[in-house]
C-alpha cells in the first residue's frame, strides 16, 4: 500500500524518457563548466650522435646548461698554494725553567710588550740557591787563595820558603780565579745579584710581546719538562713580521726560489692581498704528501696577521707551450684525462687531452687543445654520460643488426 504522503514515481516510456532527459543535462552542464585545453608545446627533438660527435639542434633547452669558454694561450698562469703563518722564529724565544723550582710570581702577561732582560716570573729554587752558595763558596775560596799567595811571595823574598811553594799557591790561585768566575758566570747568566736569596727570575732575552704562556703561581717546575713537545713557559716574538710555510709542488719550484715574490690571501681578509718573498726551500721532498717545504717572510706591521692562519699563496707562473683552461672543463676517466670541445655551434665532441699543471681554478692543457678551440666548462660530466649512454645505445642496435 502506498502512502498518500510517498512520492509518485513515472512507471514505463515515460521513466525512460525522464532518464534520458537528466543525462542530456548533466551532459550539457558539464560541458559548460570544462576549461578549454591548451595546446601542448612541440617537443625538442632528441640530439643526434653522427661521426662520433653530439648534435643538438638549434635552440635546444639544453644548449642552455652548457657553459663554453675559449682556451687561451699559456703565458702567464697563477698558481695557488696551501700555506700557513708561524712565527718569524729568528725573532722569537721560548724559555724553559734552567733549574727545579716553583711558581712564586708572574710579572706578565699574554699580549703586552716586554723589553729585553724583563722579568716574566720568579720562582722559588733549592737548585738555584745551591748554584748561588757555590758562586759565593768559590769567590771565597779565591779570596783565601790570594792572601796566601800573597804571604807567600813575601816569605819567599825572605828566603824562608822555597820557589817550590810559591809555584803551589801561585797555581791555587790561579785555580780559584778560574772558578770562581766560572760559578760567577753561571749565576749572572740567571740574574742573579750575587746573594743567596733562591729567587730565580725568568727573564725575556729580547724585546717583544708575550704570545704565549704556559705556567701557572704555584706551579712546580723541572728542567726535564723543557725540549721538544713540551710547551715553553713563555714565547716572546715581534709579530712585525711573519713566516709563511708553503707546500709546494715539484713543478712550481722554479717560481719559488730565494727572493721571488708572492701574494698571499687569508679569510679573515677576503679582499685584501698581502706581499711577500721566498727566503727558503727545504732540500727534500715529503714522502707522505709530495711536496716541498718553501718558507717565505711577510710583513705584519699593523699586526692583523696572526700566527697559525691558514692562507693561500699566489705565484705567477710562465709558461711557454699550451693553453690554458677552466679546471671544470677537464674530466677524469681512470688516467685519461677529456674534455668535451664545440667545432660548431650546437655540437660536441670528446677530446683525449694531456695535462702540464692542475690548479684548482685552471689547468694547463700541454696537446689535444688549440688556443682558440671552444670546451665546455658547465655541465661536461652530464654532457659525458649522455655522450655515453647514446654510443652504448647505437653499438647496441648495430650489433642486433649484424646479428
Amino acid at each position: 500500500m502506498v502512502s498518500p504522503l510517498s512520492p509518485r514515481l513515472p512507471t514505463g516510456g515515460a521513466h525512460r524518457g525522464l532518464l534520458a532527459l537528466t543525462l542530456c543535462a548533466a551532459a550539457l552542464l558539464q560541458g559548460c563548466h570544462k576549461a578549454p585545453t591548451e595546446a601542448a608545446a612541440p617537443e625538442a627533438p632528441a640530439p643526434v650522435l653522427e661521426a662520433g660527435r653530439l648534435r643538438f639542434a638549434p635552440g635546444h633547452p639544453q644548449l642552455a646548461l652548457l657553459t663554453v669558454a675559449e682556451a687561451r694561450p699559456s703565458q702567464e698562469l697563477l698558481v695557488e698554494l696551501p700555506a700557513k703563518l708561524v712565527w718569524n722564529e729568528e725573532r722569537t724565544q721560548r724559555l724553559y725553567p734552567a733549574f727545579a723550582g716553583r711558581v712564586s710570581a708572574i710579572r706578565v702577561d699574554l699580549g703586552q710588550s716586554v723589553k729585553a732582560g724583563a722579568p716574566l716570573a720568579l720562582l722559588a729554587s733549592p737548585d738555584f740557591g745551591q748554584a748561588q752558595a757555590d758562586t759565593a763558596k768559590a769567590q771565597a775560596e779565591h779570596t783565601l787563595a790570594q792572601q796566601a799567595l800573597a804571604r807567600q811571595r813575601e816569605l819567599f823574598a825572605a828566603g824562608i820558603v822555597a820557589r817550590k811553594d810559591l809555584e803551589q799557591a801561585e797555581a791555587e790561585a790561579a785555580r780559584t780565579r778560574v772558578e770562581s768566575a766560572r760559578a760567577a758566570a753561571r749565576t749572572a747568566l740567571y740574574g742573579s745579584s750575587g746573594t743567596v736569596n733562591q729567587q730565580l727570575a725568568i727573564r725575556a732575552g729580547m724585546s717583544g710581546v708575550v704570545v704565549e704562556r704556559n705556567l701557572n703561581p704555584g706551579q712546580e717546575l723541572r728542567p726535564d719538562q723543557s725540549g721538544p713537545g713540551m710547551p715553553a713557559l713563555f714565547v716572546v716574538t715581534d709579530p712585525t713580521s711573519l713566516w709563511v710555510q708553503i707546500d709546494a709542488r715539484e713543478r712550481d719550484l722554479s717560481s719559488l726560489r730565494p727572493g721571488d715574490g708572492f701574494t698571499l690571501q687569508v679569510p679573515a681578509y677576503p679582499d685584501e692581498t698581502f706581499a711577500g718573498r721566498v727566503t727558503a726551500a727545504a732540500d727534500a721532498i715529503d714522502p707522505s704528501t709530495r711536496t716541498i717545504k718553501v718558507r717565505g717572510l711577510v710583513p705584519n706591521t699593523d699586526r692583523r696577521l696572526k700566527a697559525e692562519m691558514l692562507a693561500t699563496a699566489r705565484i705567477s707562473e710562465n709558461r711557454s707551450s699550451g693553453v690554458v683552461v677552466p679546471a671544470g672543463a677537464v674530466l677524469l676517466s681512470g688516467t685519461r684525462h677529456s674534455v668535451f670541445v664545440e667545432p660548431e655551434a650546437g655540437v660536441f665532441e670528446p677530446r683525449t687531452v694531456t695535462l702540464g699543471h692542475e690548479g684548482p681554478r685552471e689547468v694547463i692543457v700541454t696537446s689535444g687543445l688549440a688556443a682558440g678551440d671552444k670546451v665546455v666548462t658547465q655541465n661536461a660530466l652530464l654532457l659525458a654520460r649522455q655522450f655515453q649512454s647514446m654510443a652504448e645505445e647505437a653499438g647496441a642496435k648495430k650489433e642486433g643488426a649484424q646479428q
